[in-house]
Order: structure tokens, then C-alpha cells, then sequence
């Protein structure tokens, strides 16, 4: 999952009902009114985003999700290259990543509000490091709204701004900026469903840049949601995704898998 991977929104069909029914007389068929965001937020701070995100699915989220992963990146010559990851969390804050081959050892987990790259079984030493996804896709939904702000502050989003917009045809609430700013760093939740769907920020390696990181493809997991899919666009242009398969949620997990030591003695969710 990239540090930690949306449906191709129904905008064209609605532009083709929208040509039809201007081909008729206009009572035969009524055209239905485009998705407006509200004219102002419901919500007054990020905080109370966040709580409003708990709360919906308290007791409902599920706790645990394994699944794997088909990785895809863009390349400097414009060809994509591919791997397959294996990846379990266990909420809030652990999430473990296998490369493959399994057998081989590489991996990454993040856990204690810190990274630790494996190679070959063993452990490097780890570093501070939090995984924004992993936070606003899952763990808001585990942790208490106080920690989620804690360490969104932490990683340099402003809650103390919020405004709506729209994004393929759904409604959103936007935390972080202003309306029209995507230079600063915001995340963008579904104003009705209450799930995290995007966020924006300054490219990594070039500022001028615009990095948008979308959960794409969301689905009904019980009374949760999850989304199969993940994309990273710069300027708008796809350079990187994810496609998960074999999605399991609430299954047991050792807690020894988030554990960098044990690493290749804990029993894994995918090995006989």
C-alpha cells in the first residue's frame, strides 16, 4: 500500500442522458440536477470531520484486512513496472508488506508510529514514520478522533480549515485548504458516506507538482466500505496504482507478524 493503493464516476452517462434528452421535447424526459456540494460546511473544524467519521461505523469497521497486491509503476522510459505485494493490517496502526517472493524475506512494517524495512528476514533499524493512509483510510475509524488529529498535525495538516467540493459526482468534505488551493496539504472524505477518498499535496520531488492519491472503487465490506484499488497521479497524469484481490477482512492475525524480530518466525496469513 503506498506508504501504506475510484470508480470511473457515472459523469459520462450523465452527460449522455443530459445530450438525449436535449434531442426531445423537454418534458418527455427530465434531465436530473447535477451533484452540487453544500453551500457551507457541516462541519466546523477537521476534528469534527474525524469524529464524524468514527462515529458513523464505532463497532461496524472491521479490525483486521489481508489481501494482495498488484503494484504498478511508471517507469522514466514510460513502461510500467510491476510487482505483487502481500499486505495485513491489524487496526489501529500496524500494516505489514511482503514482497515477493515471500519466501524471500523483504518486507516492510509499519507499527509504534515508526517504519522498519526487512531484508532477507532480517530487520533494519527503523524510523519515524507515519502512514497517512493508513491513518485516515482505517485507523480513523479504530482510533479516538484526538490521536487521528494528533497525528495528522503531526504530518502537516491544517484542521482548522474546511470546505466542501465535489469529486466525480460526490459530495465531499475537504480538510486542510481552502477552496481552489491544491497546493496545500488537504485529504477529502465523502460528505454522505463518511470514507476517506483523496489526498492533495506538493509532489515529493518537485513542489510545482501536484500529488493526488485516490481510493478508488469502493465497495461494501459488511456495514464498512473498502477500495480495491488505489492511484497516485502527479499533475494529473496516473504514475502509480494498486489493485488488490483475495480481500479478507476480520480474520485472526498474531500479533508477533507486526513484530520487525519475528519477522520470519510468525505465522504468516498467506503460508500453509
Amino acid at each position: 500500500m503506498t506508504r501504506l493503493a475510484f470508480r470511473a464516476a457515472p459523469t459520462a452517462a450523465l452527460f449522455f442522458a443530459a445530450l438525449t434528452a436535449c434531442s426531445r421535447t423537454p418534458a418527455a424526459v427530465p434531465v436530473p440536477a447535477p451533484v452540487t456540494a453544500p453551500s457551507r460546511a457541516r462541519y466546523a473544524t477537521g476534528e469534527d470531520v474525524l469524529a464524524a467519521m468514527r462515529d458513523r461505523y464505532d463497532g461496524k469497521w472491521y479490525r483486521t484486512l489481508t489481501f494482495k497486491q498488484k503494484t504498478s509503476r511508471l517507469t522514466a522510459d514510460g513502461k510500467w513496472n510491476v510487482q505483487t505485494w502481500y499486505e495485513a493490517m491489524k487496526l489501529p496502526g500496524t500494516l505489514r508488506i511482503d514482497f515477493d517472493p515471500i519466501s524471500g524475506g523483504n518486507g516492510v512494517i509499519y507499527a509504534r508510529d515508526s517504519a522498519f524495512t526487512v531484508s532477507a528476514g532480517r530487520p533494519l533499524r527503523g524510523s519515524a514514520s507515519i502512514n497517512p493512509l493508513l491513518l485516515l483510510g482505517f485507523d480513523v475509524y479504530a482510533n479516538a478522533p484526538s490521536r487521528t488529529a494528533a497525528l495528522l498535525r503531526k504530518e502537516g495538516y491544517d484542521l482548522s480549515v474546511v470546505h466542501t467540493d465535489t469529486f466525480q459526482g460526490r459530495p465531499m468534505i475537504v480538510v486542510g485548504a481552502r477552496t481552489g488551493d491544491t497546493h496545500r496539504k488537504q485529504f477529502w472524505v465523502d460528505a454522505e458516506r463518511l470514507y476517506f477518498v483523496r489526498t492533495l499535496e506538493p509532489a515529493p520531488r518537485d513542489s510545482t507538482k501536484v500529488q493526488d492519491v485516490r481510493f478508488v472503487n469502493y465497495q461494501r465490506q459488511g456495514e464498512a466500505w473498502l477500495a480495491p484499488r488505489v492511484e497516485i497521479h502527479s499533475d494529473g497524469k496516473l504514475v502509480f496504482f494498486e489493485d488488490y484481490s483475495d480481500i479478507r477482512t476480520n480474520v485472526d492475525l498474531s500479533d508477533d507478524l507486526f513484530v520487525p524480530s519475528k519477522y520470519k518466525t510468525a505465522k504468516h496469513w498467506v503460508l500453509p
